[in-house]
């Protein structure tokens, strides 16, 4: 081989271009394994913000049913939370059976009816009756799929502590509220 050919194998090989096979290959081993690590990381990160906004939407109730039982003190505590809040998609006016005192999504357990709000749904009940007035409520907020939009569940009732129950069930009654402990935040 005369040296102008080695010359020109040299050119050759220097206009490849790309990544080999090998390269490529360590590239996606090493994507693989961050997505590996970031996705349990980012799943457990979302489940606690819509845990942080199922509490925030129960305390948002609590305030909502003390203004309710304010407003219309022969009716007394809200008796759904269609009745704090009003119709989604319609022009709320304030009444006893729409009182606009939370947003059309809170209020109607999502939009479409069981989606929830960030991951969870919310129920209000009746608590005590005395003469004709609701004197108690409860409002529950659980994840809509335990382990995966929330693992814990939030409860309350007319002494407005946030309750918490690790299971992520919560009772809906005023006696089965009481029994979890307070959320410490």
């Amino acid at each position: 081989m005369n040296p102008k050919e080695k010359y020109e194998g040299k050119i050759e090989m220097r206009k490849q271009k790309g990544f080999s096979l090998i390269e490529l290959l360590i590239v996606v081993a090493i994507i693989l394994i961050i997505a590996a690590i970031a996705i349990p990381n980012l799943l457990r990160a979302r489940m606690a913000a819509n845990e942080s906004s199922a509490v925030s939407s129960i305390r948002t109730i609590n305030t909502s049913e003390v203004s309710y039982d304010t407003t219309y003190p022969t009716v007394g505590f809200a008796p759904n939370l269609v009745s704090l809040g009003g119709a989604v998609g319609v022009a709320c006016v304030p009444s006893s059976t729409t009182a606009c005192l939370l947003d059309a999504v809170l209020a109607n357990d999502g939009n479409p009816a069981g989606s929830g709000k960030s991951g969870y749904l919310f129920t209000t009940g009746v608590g005590t009756v005395a003469g004709g007035v609701n004197v108690g409520y409860t409002v529950k907020g659980a994840p809509i799929t335990i382990n995966q939009t929330g693992i814990r569940a939030f409860c309350s009732e007319e002494d407005a502590v946030v309750r918490v129950d690790p299971a992520g069930v919560c009772s809906t009654t005023e006696a089965g509220i009481l029994a979890f402990n307070p959320l410490n935040q």
